[in-house]
């Protein structure tokens, strides 16, 4: 049977199921079953991704599949692996893929015991929703790790999907996804810390959203041209200690909240600057 033709059964259709699946489909691989706990939610996802039959988390027609895909929960995924091993006592020759980010592929065990070739693949992405999904997981960077039929399966996938696919050590998953957290919902946080400061200096949210998206994209973009320390700006990168001593004073009249968040950044910056401030200063 061709690679592309191969049954495919989505476990747990999430957003990142549904984005996952609707791509596949697109590229011309058999989404064959989209199974859930509940089937209004494989319902939902079988309309949205365009392909597949809903069934209940426990059919046995799941048997027919040949690559599961589970999307769920990270705590849902031992269970999940439990259950589905329980449907059937061979799994030789199938494929069982995980998509979380901080779990290994041997959380997959028990289908494995029975035969199956198991492994994950993780979007270095944000995913709010899957229609952002499916624009959002085009191009981008996967996580791969596992047997090596599994691992083969996934990098056809990121093949598909014009990504780019690199190795991930399954002991070191949970500092991998621990970057990640680092960085997308620390960045969103910070712009919605930052709005709220710019509304007490009567910027309009208006204004104010289209604008941080620029100037934090610029700064993405000098990032991954010059390095942190080359796109680190402003004036802790410079060392002009009456501004942050401004900055601080303001912060404390009118959002006492922000400077215990502002003095823990300002140290960080110091740190990649090279720089130390005066004492007592953050």
């Amino acid at each position: 049977m061709k690679p592309h033709t191969q049954p495919i059964t989505i476990v747990g259709p999430g957003r990142v199921g549904q984005a996952l699946g609707k791509l596949l489909v697109e590229k011309g691989f058999n989404v064959l079953f989209v199974a859930a706990r509940r089937l209004t939610a494989a319902r939902r996802a079988v309309r949205f991704m365009g392909s597949g039959k809903p069934v209940a988390f426990n059919s046995l027609a799941l048997n027919q599949a040949r690559i599961f895909l589970i999307t769920t929960s990270d705590s849902a995924l031992a269970p999940v692996a439990r259950h589905l091993a329980a449907l059937s006592k061979d799994w030789s020759g199938r494929i069982v893929l995980h998509t979380s980010g901080s779990v290994p592929a041997s959380v997959l065990a028990p289908l494995k015991r029975r035969g199956a070739a198991i492994g994950s693949l993780h979007p270095f992405q944000t995913i709010p929703n899957p229609a952002a999904g499916v624009r959002n997981l085009r191009g981008c960077y996967w996580a791969i790790e596992g047997d090596r039929a599994a691992q083969r399966v996934a990098r056809r996938w990121v093949a598909a999907l014009k990504g780019v696919a690199f190795p991930i050590h399954p002991d070191k998953k949970i500092l991998y996804h621990a970057a990640a957290f680092l960085v997308c919902p620390t960045v969103v946080t910070l712009m919605d810390q930052s709005i709220r400061i710019l509304e007490l200096s009567g910027v309009s949210e208006k204004v104010a959203r289209p604008m941080l998206g620029r100037f934090v994209a610029e700064t993405v973009g000098n990032f991954v041209e010059f390095g942190g320390r080359g796109a680190l700006t402003g004036p802790a990168a410079r060392g002009d200690w009456p501004v942050i001593r401004h900055h601080l004073a303001a912060l404390r009249r009118e959002s006492p909240q922000a400077v215990p968040l502002y003095r823990e950044l300002v140290r960080a910056m110091l740190r990649l600057a090279g720089r130390r401030a005066p004492k007592g200063l953050v």
